[in-house]
């Protein structure tokens, strides 16, 4: 996913149909010269819909598509004939695509099946012909009722990525190195902060022909879940992920403590994250001689049985060391009971 062709949020006036109006008429045939009413009923504005589609991965194709407009309905006509309803306004989008409304920022619903559908914004409805007016004591009116306008309304698409494993770390943590070693992907890499400005998805291949996704997601800062730094623009994407490793570098002056504000971001956002199953990968080990390894890995293995039981696994994406070990990790974590 280059940062060209992956587009996350978009913004769109969408205009549902208005209903067609009930039509005013008299039966008038050969036989009948003065017949009862027969206007027909109007018909139903188009719809506008929002479908998934499991073969998108991004709203690209709606970036410059900035107004959806359904169909209008048609009037009633005469003998009892109902106008046909406006055609509906489909918009296709990837699994994981959340509704808002950009005033109240209020979620409306989230896209997560093949072919589910949802109405955005619901076309007006049909005015009623004057057949529904007759009555014994006005047997013959002349008047029907007016199709309901329909509506404009400015609406938020947001996608969630879904992988198997979220890349959760600091930024210049090293999770786009990782993610171009282990997999075909080839994010932009540099040496200063928030060089990823959108996620990036590999495959990562794995023994036997097995593979798991990979998405690393934007670099997270302290008071992220506050809007800070790139704020919940990315924090959403970690929702889908079926597992998270958290990347804190061997250089990092408290580790654990890191991984606790890194935590603590992700509580804030959302507590049921904290739910799923989490490593920690300390990376960039190249930095560390043997001596400087092996007392890294006692103290973290004594802090960490004091505060959190979470396995961790040091390793450098640079010289390879440990990688597969790492993938081994997170391969038996994926796959073990809930």
């Amino acid at each position: 996913m280059s940062e060209t062709n992956f587009v996350d949020y978009v913004k769109i006036c969408c205009r549902s149909g208005k209903g067609g109006g009930g039509s005013v008429h008299l039966l008038r045939t050969a036989q009948t010269a003065k017949g009862g009413p027969d206007g027909g009923d109007g018909g139903r504005g188009g719809h506008v819909i929002v479908r998934g589609n499991n073969q998108l991965w991004t709203l690209l194709h709606l970036k410059y598509r900035k107004h959806v407009i359904a169909q209008d309905g048609e009037s009633g006509g005469r003998q009892n004939m109902s106008g046909a309803s406006g055609r509906d306004e489909v918009i296709e989008v990837p699994l994981g695509t959340v509704a808002k409304d950009a005033e109240t920022d209020e979620i409306l619903f989230e896209i997560t099946e093949h072919n589910e559908e949802h109405i955005i914004v619901p076309g007006g409805r049909g005015g009623l012909g004057n057949q529904h007016f007759a009555t014994p004591t006005r047997q013959t009116p002349r008047f029907a009722q007016p199709g309901e306008p329909g509506r404009e309304e400015w609406k938020i698409l947001e996608l969630k990525l879904l992988a198997d494993v979220g890349l959760v770390g600091f930024p210049n943590a090293g999770k786009s190195t990782l993610l171009s070693v282990v997999s075909a992907a080839k994010p932009e890499i540099a040496d200063y902060p928030f060089t990823t400005l959108v996620p990036n998805l590999g495959v990562v291949s794995y023994r036997e022909h097995r593979s798991f996704v990979m998405a690393d997601i934007p670099g997270i800062i302290e008071g992220a879940h506050e809007g800070r730094g790139l704020g919940v623009r990315f924090l959403r994407h970690i929702e889908r992920n079926a597992m998270l490793l958290f990347l804190v570098p061997a250089d990092s002056n408290d580790i654990v403590h890191d991984y606790e504000v890194l935590l603590n971001e992700l509580e804030q956002y959302n507590p049921e994250l904290l739910d799923k199953k989490r490593l920690l990968g300390i990376s960039k080990a190249d930095l560390l001689d043997d001596e400087l390894f092996d007392a890294l890995k006692k103290d973290l293995e004594k802090q960490l049985r004091k505060k959190h039981r979470i396995p961790f696994v040091i390793f450098s994406s640079a010289s390879g060391k440990n990688v597969q070990a790492l993938k081994d990790e997170l391969w038996k974590l994926m796959n073990s009971p809930a």
